[in-house]
């Protein structure tokens, strides 16, 4: 089996990335040849996904204007946010909602996305139809770039935790369903308190990703990465 369906969160404000995201959304922004967002889209695109749903905010109108410019092969809709910023587990909880009880990927465009990822989307898959769980992407901080993470969870035998002490990052890309995100009752929250309460019921699972770890999250690191000459 094959997951079909996919979200892209594109709604945040970049601020970090400053002053680059004062005139040019976080997801355009270019790595190579390819913005991030771009590459996102492609990776869904190379696994299979047939459908993607992506969240706008911040400069909305630009991100609309890109994919409308890119004709994808998959089947594209926009799910705004322009009145109101739901946070990643709200804005997950609208854009969702045409899915129905069907499982989809999460992905952050902030990782630099590439074709080295799509095994690992495989494995995640096969986790996921074995134990029927929500499935994180995590990798170990000694791949990342930036050595300022803390680390964000723990993972013992594909189950994830959180201790005092975190050896793992979150790469921005997970494996779930609806029924986890309604179980919040709120319209703005973020995912952290969804992976929280799996946690705590020892529902959540992970796979260990082997890839060097690219996140854009300051405008120091964007520099940091564009020296490396990336372009895949």
């Amino acid at each position: 089996m094959r997951i079909k369906h996919a979200m892209i969160l594109a709604a945040g404000l970049g601020t970090r990335m400053k002053p680059l995201t004062l005139k040019t959304p976080k997801p355009l922004i270019k790595i190579g040849k390819r913005n991030l967002l771009e590459r996102s889209i492609e990776l869904l695109e190379n696994h299979g996904v047939e459908q993607i749903i992506i969240n706008v905010h911040h400069l909305a109108n630009q991100i609309e204007t890109f994919i409308t410019d890119l004709k994808p092969k998959v089947r594209i809709t926009i799910s705004s946010e322009k009145d109101l910023l739901l946070d990643t587990g709200g804005g997950v909880k609208k854009g969702t909602k045409i899915f129905d009880e069907k499982p989809f990927f999460i992905l952050n465009p902030d990782t630099l996305w590439s074709s080295k990822y799509l095994e690992e989307m495989k494995s995640l898959e096969k986790i996921y139809f074995k134990i029927k769980k929500p499935c994180l992407l995590l990798v170990k901080k000694k791949l990342s770039l930036d050595n300022s993470f803390k680390g964000d969870f723990n993972l013992n035998n594909n189950i994830v935790s959180k201790g005092k002490e975190n050896d793992f990052i979150f790469t921005g890309l997970q494996l779930i369903e609806r029924n986890y995100i309604d179980s919040i009752d709120k319209k703005i929250f973020s995912m952290t308190e969804v992976w929280n309460r799996l946690i705590n019921e020892n529902k959540l699972y992970g796979l260990e990703s082997n890839q060097r770890f690219y996140h854009l999250n300051t405008e120091k690191m964007y520099k940091k990465i564009l020296s490396l000459n990336i372009t895949d």
